[in-house]
């Protein structure tokens, strides 16, 4: 259980069904809340975590409800737009748990400003409040509709939501004009990169796999071209429905809070699991993180093509199997 959520409900916080609770991560185990409460949590993997303990899982919801368990993020707009999200779902009380890192002693004056708060109650680098849930008091915090990154959609809290990555943009100006017939995006995002890839005729069909719900839904919007097909799923464990000749990715090194390098490791035992006995991979990362080493191992050649102090552009050929 979360070390502030169990002093909480030691302290004599009782939460109500229906009960939703919003963007918990695994490290918020929930073993003491009932198992018909919601969970609310659009990254699969996380979504998986929660939907196998035996919770009713969903990556979006606008049911009403009587108290609502917000785990803050980290964007402050999209912390925001979840308590305004939450107080226009819910009729009792909104719990806010959030670390210190995540700016919670600021949302916390924010909130004071409008509502009478309870608690707080610090542990663990973080505070735990409470409030009544009051359907006008937070309406300005409202995210906007469509939020426009050179014409594109994003949405607060998916990655690179203000502007297009200096990343994705090396890559794209790195990749040649033969892809081949079949490509897939791994960590799509909200479609940048592969709204770019569509406007090369020779690809037939183009996935695009991203674990974020939010982002993806973005990019249906951003890439609305009928060579490609979406898939929500964690890319480290996605299986073609047919080898692809190329894979090209800008994958995240960490999941949550935590940096975990792992992560590129495992996009890059996918691709390679993915591609055709001669499929290639095109990769951005950057400079620091030492992929030479998987990428050597899961594939016969390798080479560096571009890249300036901050990122490298890594091309890989012919899987081993």
């Amino acid at each position: 259980m979360s070390p502030r959520l169990s002093l909480a409900l030691e302290s004599g916080l009782d939460p109500s069904e229906p009960l939703s609770v919003l963007l918990p991560t695994p490290e918020h185990a929930l073993s003491a809340l009932p198992r018909t409460a919601e969970v609310v949590q659009p990254f699969k993997p996380f979504h998986d975590h929660f939907a196998a303990q035996g919770f009713i899982v969903t990556p979006e919801s606008d049911k009403p409800c009587q108290d609502v368990i917000l785990f803050m993020p980290r964007a402050k707009a999209l912390a925001r737009a979840l308590v305004h999200q939450a107080c226009s779902r819910a009729s009792g009380t909104i719990v806010v748990d959030g670390a210190k890192s995540d700016g919670v002693d600021s949302l916390l004056k924010d909130i004071r400003k409008r509502v009478n708060v309870e608690g707080p109650f610090a542990k663990a680098h973080g505070k735990i409040f409470w409030f009544k849930a009051d359907p006008t008091a937070f309406e300005d915090w409202d995210a906007p509709e469509v939020q426009q990154v050179d014409g594109f959609r994003t949405a607060p809290g998916v990655f690179s939501a203000d502007e297009i990555d200096p990343a994705s943009r090396l890559l794209l100006s790195s990749l040649p004009a033969k892809l081949g017939r079949r490509v897939a995006d791994l960590g799509a995002g909200w479609g940048f990169l592969s709204a770019r890839l569509l406007e090369n005729e020779r690809i037939e069909t183009l996935h695009l796999v991203e674990a974020d719900h939010v982002a993806l839904t973005c990019a249906r919007e951003n890439v609305q071209d009928p060579r490609a097909q979406f898939h929500w799923t964690d890319a480290v464990t996605w299986t073609a429905p047919e080898p692809v000749d190329a894979v090209v990715m800008n994958p995240p090194f960490h999941t949550s809070r935590k940096a975990d390098p792992g992560l590129g490791r495992g996009f890059i035992a996918a691709a390679a699991r993915n591609l055709t006995k001669s499929g290639h991979l095109w990769m951005v990362a950057n400079r620091h993180l030492p992929y030479e080493t998987a990428l050597s191992e899961a594939f016969a050649q390798v080479e560096e093509i571009a890249g300036d102090n901050r990122f490298k552009v890594l091309h890989a050929s012919r899987p081993r199997r």
